[in-house]
Order: structure tokens, then C-alpha cells, then sequence
């Protein structure tokens, strides 16, 4: 057994090297050992050196094994208190300092190492004011100390208030301490007592100090320790709250969620802004609450409209002029004007320029051409029907503060189509009405007017939207129901009725082929005549389109195939002739008049169009002994009774040349009809007939079967142009007319007239109604104008490869 060793005033004890701790003097220390070297030298202390060893600090505390040279200079003799073997070969130690010493050699001694040491003595120093002065100072910092940190037990700051010396004071101040160990190491090396306080004063008031800072810090980590922890215990019980009412989603997840889709979406930074506010409400509302739902719904339609997205636009001036011609027959003037319209856009790189607006009757194919002018340019398609719109909100949408506030139809189409470019179809514009809830067509001047429908507003959005990339056609039946404001700022495009030979191309080449396609035909199943198409068109359809003739071919179609399965020949071809036809579509529909079959007194034919195209209107005249009285009927417009009137009236004003007698209104009443009663008519173009049909019966001249006429008149006899020239020549060559007489003023209106419809007919331009009775009515013009000598008509150019020669007014 070892025994502590004395030399002179020098003890060798064994020693025990401490990685990155200092103990001091009076102070009790639990340490866990488990170097080898260090175990050894705790054995021997408790063998041989009556507990007693030296505890050191090394230099480096990352060396394993330190050198003698490692070791601090200075270190505390301590006595092995209690020492408790663990499991995993470690050692826990309770350490008990006794007084600081410095070390002189080491030596190996058995299985440990042994140091020689020698005791520090320990200078006074200053004189006792100043000790007592510093003692009491030090004494304030520790209980400012143990106010900040509670770091010292309260009974621990009693025992060091109590101490007076201040040696002792220091080493137990600096003992309790969580400094870096190399300063508790200068204030062990310290001999000096009044000097070790003040270093102890020192690390105690950076200690209060810093204290102080990790109170600050503490208390604001703690601040967000708690708001987080407030956040997630009330995240934590809305998902318990969701879970028990079944809805599983997370919802601030999904708020986070919409506000990354709106900084990430392509739009302008307004609605950015306006839609992260709006997520941002989101956060501080209730799920069940009314106003989450409005605000939800909003930012939807924010993400959900396409701002910027613009679709990649190929105007191919060729592949359009193809696509047009592919898919329409005739029209040549509008595709015309299209293909104009494109070429400027390709020109020009933009859309600026007028809206086109497609005027025609229905069934012609407005809304099929703007389909193929989309097609043609790779833009989407959006059709918008406003017929029988009558709410500003339709076009504008509702404010949000209505319950079911949408946006308006125009953006609700931008957000389907998710391209911010389509072909918008504004369909029968010349529909739109209005009432209490504001005018539609007034809503619809600022989204067609190029320079100011890049800042549309919406009432739902509340903010400005770009439609200026948007390329707009609008159709109409007519113009009668469109505003003039709203006209001003689209291009007139007019679609007129079809043709005859137009209808059949169409029929034979598009509407016969889709339609033995979608009733399961073969093209060899079902025949049908030239002859019997036509009879078709004549007799079962009556319409300016073609949406009937297909409607008729399909029930052809059905005909075929209930007859194809009732024999069980699916090869069968069936033949469609005009003298079957009644046995597939049943009796003839529609009658179109008919000239006469021989010329008769005061029945003329005149011309007349209406939006399904042209038709002949007989005239008839009676007179009967009366009183002057001039009767009209037959549906008659006010615009056509008026024509009558002043038909009457010229022919009044010509009595002394067709031979009259000047009073004659005065012995007869004349009665007036036109057959088909129950058709309304109205217009001016039937003046010259009305007045050829009065003077026929005035005269007892008959009226040439062959002949056909059209024109308005004043009451100086005047012809004066008339509109629908084309369908009225259409109809004069249907119903077997071959004559026809019109207002010079029309000459020029032929080029638009098929030359097929032309060849078979003479036209007749007349000036004046005194030019239009020799034509029309079977007599010389002697026999017509009987009248005085001294009275002349006012021309007496017979035929329209004349010239009116004289020009004379009647003797007074």
C-alpha cells in the first residue's frame, strides 16, 4: 500500500489530468472518469494516499494521453469523497478540492502516475478597506446574479454571502460559473486573494451581463415559442374539428398552397397583389363562415383566368383562303373581306381595327364562318349567345356583395378556353334587350371598342382586364335591334340568302354525304335526283339557309334506313325522284306563287324578298261603284298602304293622258289585295306594281303574264331604287318570268347576280312610271296613253336599249 509521501515541503500523490475543468478549493465536484490512466490514479488514491489526489486541467483537451508538458502549472488537491462503478467501465467520482498547489516532476509509480506538488501560498495584498470595499461589491453581483439567472441555489448564495475572506469567496464564486474553463484556470493560478476577487468580480459581472442579453433572448424565443405553440395547438384542434366533421383537408395547407400558385401564376402584379390579399384574409377566418366561401371562390377565378397565357397565332393567308373554300360554297364577298381583315392583322402584328359583324338571314352560316376563321388563324373558339339578354350583369358580371356573384359571361368564357387570344363568337347581337337591370348593349360598347377594352372592367373582379388580344365577331339577323353606338364600332359584313344552285351545291357536296354518314348509310344506299333535290328545296323548305334541307335530307335518310333493315338488304340502293318524294316527306309544304297563265286585267306581278329569299306577289285591283274610297288588304304595312296611296295618287294625276275622266275617283271605290293574307307584307318596291295594277283595272287593259316588275314610286311617277335584287330576280326565274322591270338606278347592282340566274331573263330599266305601262300592259302605247293630245307621258322610251329621248311635263 502507498502512503502519501513528504518531502521537505513538497507531497507526491498520484495525478489525474481533466479535460476542460478547473476545481477549486471548498468545492465539491462530480466527475465521470473513464480514461484507464485516470482510474488507476482514483484506485490508488483510495489504496494508498488517503484519498488524496491531484487534480490538474491538460491544455489540450483533445489529447488522449498528455505529456507532462500538457498539463496547466497549477492544480487542487482533493480528496476522493465517493466513487461509483457503472456498467459501462466508467467510474462516477465525488470530488472534494482542498487547496491549490503547483506540480514540479511526474513519475511512473506502479500502474499510475505520480506528481510531486507543493502547496501555494496564498498574498494579502491590498489593505483591508479595500478587501472589505471589493468583498462587498462582489457580494451585490452575486445576489444580482442569482436574480437573473437562478442558476445558484438560494442556499448556496446565503453560504457565499456569508464568506468574508475574499481568497475563498473568489474560488467559490468562480467554482458556481459557467465560464470557459482557461479563465477559471487564471483565477486558480492566482496567488494573489485580492486580485483573484477582482478577476472573480470580473467573470461575474460579464456573467450578470450576458445574463441579462439571455434573458432578452429567452424571452423573445419564448414569446415565439409560445405564438407557435398557440398556432399549432389551434392548427391542431381545426384538423381534429375537420376530422370530426369529414373534412380531411388541411386547410392552411391549402391556403399556402393558393398563395404559392398565385406568386408563381403568370399575371399582372395588381391582380397578384389584390389575390394574395385576399388569401391572406383566408387565414383569419372560420371554414363555416359565409364570407370564407365569397372569398375562396374569388381567388378560384383569380388563379383560373388566363392573364397572359396567350395562344401561338399562324395567320396563313393560304391555308384561310383553303379553309373557307373547303367548308362554304358562295359567300364570296365575305370570305373576301376575311382574308382582307387576316392579311392586315398579319401586316400590322396586332388586332387593332374593327369588330366584323356577319348580317344575314339565319341558316346562311355566320356562326360556322367565324368557326373556320378560328380554325384558319389556330385560335380557340368561344361562342357566346346573347339572345334574349336583357342583364347588364350577363355581359359585366355581379358585384360581390350579392349572393351567387359570378363574373360576367365573357370572363367566365376566358377562364374555359385558358388562352387570353380565342375567336369570341358574340352571337345574335340583335337579340340583346333590355329592362330595369341596365341595357347589355350598352355593357358591350367598352368590350368592342379596340381602345378601351384593354382595361375591361368587371364588377366581380373589381379590377382591370385585358381584352384587347381577343379577336371579336358578332352576328345578326338584322340591324333593326342593334344601338347605333354599338353599330358604329363594328364592320359590316353582309351575308345574303342562298341561291338555288347554291342550295344544291351545298346539299350535294356537304349536307347529303354528312348526313348518309350519321344515319349509318352507304353512299350507294340512297339516291337522289337533281330533279327531286330541287322539288325539295321548292316545295318542302322555304328559308333563306339550308338548316331545313338538311333536316328534310335527314328525314330522307330515316326513310331509307327503316327500309334497308325492314328487308334485311343492307346493299339496297334506294332512288329518290320527284315522283316518289311524296312517299318519303309526305305533301308538299309550301307553295310558291305562280305567274299567271294568261295576262288578265288589274292583276300584276310584282317582287318582293323578305329573309328567306325572293317570292312573286300578285297584285289584284278591283273597282265598284262608290265614292273615291281606295281599300287595301292583304296584311298590308303601313309603309306599303302608304305606297298604295301614292300610287293612287299619280295615277290620278295622270288621268287626262291615259284618257280618264278627271272626276272618276268620285263615282268608283277601288279595292286593292294582295293574295296570302295571312303573310304579313310591308315596303316600298311594290310602288310601280301597285300602280301598273290600279291603271290596268282603270283602263280594262290586261297585264302582261310574262312580266314581272319591282321599284318604289313617288308621286312624280319616279322609280326609285329597291333593295334584294338578287333573290328577286332568283324568284321572277322560278316562277317562269321573263321580263322584268326595275329602277335604273339597280343597273349596277347585277354584277352581284349569278350569270345562270341572268340568262334567261330580259331586264327592263325604267326611270319613270310612264315608261313602266307599255311594258307591263298589253296594249300600244297609243291605246295607253288615250288621253288629250296636248298631254305627253313624261317618257316614251319603250325599251331599255333606249334612251329616254324627251322629257316633258303634262299641259296644264
Amino acid at each position: 500500500m502507498a502512503v502519501i509521501k513528504h518531502v521537505g515541503v513538497f507531497v507526491d500523490l498520484p495525478v489525474m489530468p481533466l479535460r476542460e475543468v478547473v476545481v477549486f478549493p471548498r468545492s465539491i465536484v462530480p466527475l465521470f472518469v473513464g480514461r484507464g490512466a485516470s482510474i488507476k490514479a482514483i484506485e490508488a488514491a483510495q489504496n494508498g494516499y488517503d484519498k488524496h489526489i491531484f487534480l490538474v486541467a491538460q491544455q489540450k483537451p483533445e489529447l488522449e494521453k498528455p505529456a507532462e508538458s500538457d498539463l496547466c502549472p497549477v492544480g487542487v488537491v482533493s480528496r476522493v469523497l465517493q466513487m461509483l462503478r457503472l456498467p459501462d467501465g466508467t467510474i462516477k467520482v465525488l470530488f472534494e478540492g482542498l487547496y491549490r498547489a503547483k506540480w514540479e516532476s511526474l513519475r511512473e509509480a506502479g500502474q499510475c502516475v505520480v506528481v510531486r506538488v507543493l502547496k501555494m501560498r496564498e498574498v494579502q495584498g491590498t489593505s483591508e478597506e479595500e478587501k472589505d470595499a471589493l468583498v462587498r461589491a462582489t457580494h451585490e453581483a452575486v445576489e444580482e446574479y442569482g436574480k437573473s439567472t437562478k442558476r445558484i441555489p438560494q442556499e448556496a448564495i446565503q453560504a457565499i454571502l456569508s464568506l468574508k475572506d475574499p481568497g475563498a469567496l473568489a474560488d467559490v464564486i468562480v467554482a458556481h460559473l459557467k465560464t470557459d474553463y482557461h479563465r477559471k484556470q487564471a483565477v486558480l493560478e492566482c496567488a494573489d486573494v485580492t486580485k483573484r476577487l477582482e478577476l472573480a468580480y470580473e467573470l461575474l459581472q460579464s456573467e450578470v451581463s450576458l445574463a441579462s442579453v439571455e434573458r432578452i433572448i429567452k424571452d423573445r424565443v419564448k414569446g415565439q415559442m409560445e405564438r407557435n405553440q398557440r398556432e399549432y395547438y389551434l392548427t391542431e384542434q381545426i384538423k381534429a374539428i375537420n376530422k370530426e366533421m369529414g373534412r380531411e383537408e388541411d386547410l392552411q395547407a391549402e391556403i399556402n398552397e393558393l398563395e404559392e400558385k398565385i406568386k408563381t401564376r403568370n399575371m399582372p402584379e395588381e391582380a397578384r397583389e389584390k389575390a394574395l390579399a385576399e388569401a391572406k384574409k383566408l387565414r383569419t377566418m372560420p371554414p363555416a363562415a359565409a364570407e370564407y366561401t365569397v372569398v375562396h371562390n374569388y381567388v378560384d377565378w383569380v388563379l383560373g383566368l388566363p392573364w397572359d397565357d396567350l395562344k401561338t397565332v399562324k395567320i396563313d393567308i393560304e391555308k384561310a383562303r383553303a379553309t373557307l373554300e373547303g367548308v362554304h360554297y358562295g359567300l364570296e364577298k365575305p370570305k373576301e373581306r376575311i382574308l382582307e381583315y387576316l392579311a392586315v392583322q398579319k401586316l400590322s402584328q396586332g388586332l387593332k381595327g374593327p369588330i366584323l359583324c356577319f348580317v344575314g338571314p339565319p341558316g346562311v352560316g355566320k356562326t360556322s364562318l367565324a368557326k373556320s376563321v378560328a380554325k384558319a388563324t389556330g385560335r380557340d373558339f368561344v361562342r357566346l349567345a346573347l339572345g334574349g339578354v336583357r342583364d347588364e350583369a350577363e355581359i359585366r358580371g355581379h358585384r360581390r356583395t350579392y349572393v351567387g356573384a359570378l363574373p360576367g359571361k365573357i370572363i367566365q368564357s376566358l377562364k374555359r378556353v385558358k388562352f387570353n387570344n380565342p375567336l369570341f363568337c358574340l352571337d345574335e347581337i340583335d337579340k340583346m334587350n333590355s329592362d330595369f337591370r341596365g341595357d347589355p348593349a350598352s355593357a358591350l360598347l367598352e368590350v368592342l371598342d379596340p381602345e378601351q377594352n384593354m382595361a375591361f372592367m368587371d364588377h366581380y373582379l373589381d379590377m382591370e382586364y385585358d381584352l384587347s388580344k381577343i379577336f371579336f365577331i358578332t352576328t345578326a339577323n338584322s340591324l333593326h335591334g342593334i344601338p347605333a353606338p354599338l353599330l358604329d364600332r363594328m364592320e359590316l359584313i353582309e351575308l345574303s340568302s342562298y341561291l338555288e344552285t347554291e342550295k344544291r351545291h351545298i346539299a350535294r357536296h356537304f349536307l347529303i354525304p354528312r348526313q348518309i354518314e350519321e344515319h349509318g348509310l352507304k353512299e350507294h344506299n340512297m339516291r337522289l335526283s337533281e330533279n327531286a333535290l330541287l322539288e325539295i328545296i321548292r316545295a318542302y323548305t322555304c328559308e333563306a339557309g339550308v338548316r331545313n334541307l338538311e333536316r328534310e335530307i335527314g328525314a330522307l335518310c330515316r326513310k331509307t334506313a327503316i327500309r334497308l333493315v325492314q328487308e334485311d338488304n343492307l346493299e339496297k340502293s334506294v332512288t329518290v325522284t320527284p315522283r316518289n318524294l311524296a312517299s318519303f316527306l309526305g305533301v308538299k309544304k309550301y307553295r310558291h306563287e305562280e305567274r299567271e297563265d294568261r295576262p288578265q286585267v288589274g292583276v300584276c306581278a310584282g317582287l318582293a324578298y323578305n329573309q328567306r329569299g325572293g317570292e312573286i306577289l300578285l297584285v289584284e285591283t278591283s273597282l265598284m261603284s262608290g265614292t273615291g274610297h281606295v281599300v287595301t288588304t292583304g296584311q298590308l304595312g303601313e309603309v306599303m298602304t302608304e305606297s298604295a296611296k301614292a300610287a293612287f295618287s299619280y295615277v290620278r294625276s295622270r288621268a287626262d293622258l291615259l284618257g280618264l275622266d278627271p272626276r272618276f275617283h268620285r263615282k268608283v271605290d277601288i279595292h286593292v289585295h294582295v293574295p296570302s293574307g295571312a303573310t304579313p307584307k310591308d315596303g316600298p318596291s311594290a310602288g310601280i306594281t301597285l300602280a301598273t295594277s290600279i291603271t290596268s283595272a282603270l283602263l280594262g287593259i290586261p297585264v302582261r303574264h310574262d312580266v314581272a316588275m319591282t321599284g318604289e314610286i313617288s308621286l312624280r311617277g319616279r322609280v326609285l331604287p329597291i333593295g334584294g335584287l338578287r333573290e328577286k330576280l332568283l324568284a321572277a326565274r322560278r316562277s317562269g318570268i321573263r321580263r322584268v322591270v326595275m329602277p335604273r338606278d339597280n343597273e349596277k347592282d347585277l354584277k352581284d347576280v349569278p350569270d345562270d340566274v341572268l340568262k334567261d331573263l330580259e331586264l327592263i330599266f325604267v326611270e319613270h312610271v310612264d315608261e313602266v305601262l307599255p311594258e307591263a300592259l298589253a296594249a300600244s302605247p297609243e291605246e295607253i296613253f288615250s288621253g288629250r293630245p296636248d298631254a305627253q307621258p313624261i317618257c316614251y322610251s319603250l325599251r331599255n336599249d333606249r334612251d329616254c329621248a324627251v322629257q316633258s311635263q303634262t299641259a296644264q
